[in-house]
């Protein structure tokens, strides 16, 4: 029985290995150790956790975030957006792929769904840049990792879910992102450029004759148009949060509004995507809060067998030996690896529950871990067998585009997610100095 929840744990990482339904083992490993450890008692403290993740407001920000993310998609902005800054770093060799990091960036900004974005960004830039002649290697990393920048820029429902497992205001966490988000998006047009530069038959210039088209009278005009409704969008919903006036729920809130209004403006809007809009957002909405559930049960059931007290004394005793430093590198170490096999939603709510306290009992900043999640879990989109940053861009890209080009082409973007990781994990200022300076805390 002292180990119990050390035997509980491994019976849910067998099962998931397998391949069973995530929701439906962690609600079944639960309900079997429920009753070995607590006997039919466990069913009277069950519906009170259950009751507490239905009625927490923080989380009302989930559906809202997402109905922003699928109404902006659905809006044509992301074409306008990503023809105009096509044209903008046109001058620069490798500027198509460029700006498709700085469209990732702005749309993460805007959305922060990861799905969205891929396959927004695969159906629109891969064809392109394949006509440009540009390698399908770099297409294909360029397009993915782009994509999954809106785990981290907020406004990112990873960190509305994160914040309120470890009890940090999501509103800290959206301001400490910005940073680390620039920092990616940094790295990876550091990247390309070099790339660009050491190969240029990967990244080959737009011919000049196409160039004196473009009047910086012609190009502002086409920058306004396309800049203009993004930027709103999103001081509408990261000021309102940042300027105290709303809370992440509320802004989530006028984030929905504002999606659904520069639709309207777009002259995209009708009742048919209202109707699909509505569609995805309650099933992408429901596989979040179904997996939830289940982490609440089968959180309340390891708890209750001592299960934080059993992973606490093993990774104590590794910080005594060796530092709390060393922890810190095996929590990141096991968060990558799991990556490679488990949903970001799936890591969040089984892992972060249990290993989150015991960091912070070691002395570490709260919201600079959260931050080191999420962008440690950013890479679970792009690593095989299950990214799913792969699986959305394979299903919309060309055929000529294969699945080994794209697992190839990310192999470089990963590492410059590692590189971004230790950055922040060593700098922690990236993370803390914003928020101090906007909030005071």
């Amino acid at each position: 029985m002292e180990y119990l929840a050390g035997w509980m744990f491994l019976a849910l990482t067998v099962l998931l290995m397998v391949g069973f339904p995530v929701t439906f083992t962690l609600m079944g490993v639960a309900l079997t150790f429920g009753m070995i450890g607590f006997g039919w008692s466990f069913f009277n403290l069950l519906p009170l956790r259950i009751w507490g993740v239905m009625t927490n407001v923080t989380l009302l920000a989930v559906p809202l975030f997402v109905f922003m993310g699928v109404m902006l998609e659905r809006s044509g902005l992301a074409e306008e957006l990503l023809d105009t800054m096509g044209l903008l770093f046109s001058r620069v060799r490798g500027g198509l792929a460029v700006s498709v990091v700085v469209v990732g960036a702005l749309l993460g900004a805007s959305t922060g769904i990861v799905g969205a974005t891929v396959v927004t960004m695969g159906l629109l830039a891969v064809p392109t840049m394949l006509k440009r002649g540009y390698q399908k290697e770099l297409v294909t990393g360029t397009v993915s990792a782009s994509g999954t920048l809106g785990q981290i820029i907020p406004p990112s429902i990873v960190l509305v879910l994160i914040g309120d497992i470890v009890g940090v205001p999501v509103g800290d966490l959206f301001m400490g992102a910005v940073l680390p988000g620039l920092v990616l998006v940094g790295l990876y047009i550091i990247y390309i450029l070099l790339v660009a530069k050491a190969k240029p038959e990967w990244a080959p210039a737009i011919p000049e004759a196409e160039l004196e088209a473009l009047t910086p009278r012609i190009m502002a005009a086409k920058v306004f148009r396309a800049l203009v409704p993004t930027l709103f969008l999103m001081i509408a919903v990261l000021g309102s949060i940042f300027a105290g006036i709303a809370s992440p729920t509320e802004a989530a809130a006028v984030g929905a509004v504002g999606a659904t209004s520069l639709t309207v403006l777009n002259r995209k809007f009708n009742l048919q995507i209202l109707r699909d809009v509505m569609q995805s957002t309650m099933v992408l909405t429901c596989m979040v809060f179904i997996i939830l559930v289940g982490a609440a049960a089968f959180g309340l059931v390891f708890r209750g067998l001592g299960g934080d007290d059993l992973v606490r004394h093993f990774l104590g005793g590794i910080a005594e030996a060796h530092g709390k430093w060393v922890v810190m590198t095996i929590v990141m170490g096991l968060i990558f690896i799991i990556g490679f096999f488990l949903d970001f939603i799936e890591i969040t709510f089984i892992h972060v529950p249990v290993l989150a306290p015991i960091i912070i009992d070691f002395g570490f900043d709260p919201a600079w871990f959260c931050i080191l999640i999420a962008v440690n879990l950013q890479t679970s989109f792009m690593t095989p067998p299950f990214g799913f940053s792969l699986f959305y861009l394979k299903a919309v890209t060309p055929p000529e585009i294969r699945t080994g080009h794209i697992y190839r082409g990310i192999i470089p973007f990963v590492f410059f997610q590692l590189v971004g990781l230790l950055i922040v994990a060593f700098f922690p200022v990236l993370v803390t100095w914003l928020p101090r300076v906007v909030f005071g805390n």
